[in-house]
């Protein structure tokens, strides 16, 4: 989908982001239309410098793109001893509750803390899923659970390319009777902190993306130095996470994880199998991307 922006023009890949305004503890940030990843390790970089300086700072851009995962960005403060808040705004795909319009983007967030040994790191969508769960189970051939996403007319649908097509996710937590309302909350809140502090786009401002509009996505990142604070942060933290890791499960087979522990039992496994497994669709998505291009190809092989 980066590929798709860089084709169209809508998004510069070769910008670089300035500095508009700072102060010791805050920058504002013109992404200059570019790449979100590069945008947005600027931010963090910058962040986690003022934060090494007065404790805690946030940085705030416009003028961004997609930047892909947000909990790469927390990783990047922790592995500078920083515990790292990121927000980023994106396309409208969310029925607001009670809503049957989408008004707000699946707008992540993500937060982390902790050290190479013990760490936490939450990354979620304020939707219930992320589009590209749909588009995975569309892949696969199977249904979604009602809650993910809606029909046109607002009704709860288990078909994937229906969802897709729609272009309609329910909140975190479903409809309404379900919690669906905090997921909404949450949602605003992060366009409130990445759209509305920067300047940028924001609601049904954002363009949907892959289009050739400019997106002009809000971002924002936080980073905060823990030795401002009181002394031990990490061993209370290793404690607390002990504490929830150690509760007893109700399927002896199935541990109680905290959030970042799916993912790094996962690379774990990767490093173990020396690589990736695709499924045999994702596999031909990657050929004839590659092939468009005209580039090499990715070579497969079979797993350990």
């Amino acid at each position: 989908m980066y590929i798709s922006v860089i084709l169209n023009k809508s998004c510069n890949p070769n910008a670089e982001p300035a500095v508009e305004r700072e102060t010791v503890a805050t920058a504002l940030v013109n992404g200059n239309n570019g790449l979100g990843s590069v945008v947005g390790k600027f931010c963090m970089d910058l962040a986690i410098r003022k934060a090494k300086d007065v404790g805690i700072s946030m940085v705030t851009a416009y003028g961004s793109n997609h930047f892909g995962i947000a909990g790469i960005y927390s990783l990047q403060a922790m592995k500078q001893n920083c515990v790292g808040i990121c927000f980023t705004n994106t396309s409208p795909v969310m029925l607001p509750t009670r809503g049957r319009q989408s008004a707000l983007g699946t707008n992540p967030l993500s937060f982390g803390a902790g050290n190479a040994h013990d760490q936490v790191v939450l990354d979620m969508a304020t939707t219930t899923v992320a589009v590209g769960k749909l588009e995975i189970k569309k892949r696969k051939g199977e249904s979604i659970p009602k809650g993910w996403a809606c029909d046109n007319d607002g009704n709860v649908t288990s078909d994937p390319s229906v969802g897709m097509k729609s272009g309609k996710l329910l909140p975190l937590g479903g409809e309404e009777e379900n919690g669906g309302y905090k997921g909404y909350g949450l949602s605003l809140l992060v366009d409130v902190m990445s759209g509305i502090f920067s300047g940028s786009n924001y609601g049904t401002n954002v363009p949907m993306f892959g289009g050739v509009e400019t997106s002009n996505l809000g971002q924002t990142f936080i980073a905060i130095n823990p030795e401002v604070f009181a002394p031990g942060f990490q061993d209370r933290l290793s404690d607390l996470l002990g504490l929830v890791r150690n509760t007893e499960p109700k399927d002896k087979t199935k541990p109680v994880l905290v959030p970042g522990d799916p993912e790094r039992i996962h690379m774990a496994q990767v490093d173990s199998q020396g690589g990736l497994r695709y499924i045999q669709d994702q596999r031909i998505s990657c050929a004839k991307l590659a092939e468009k291009l005209k580039i090499q190809p990715m070579k497969s092989f079979e797993l350990k």
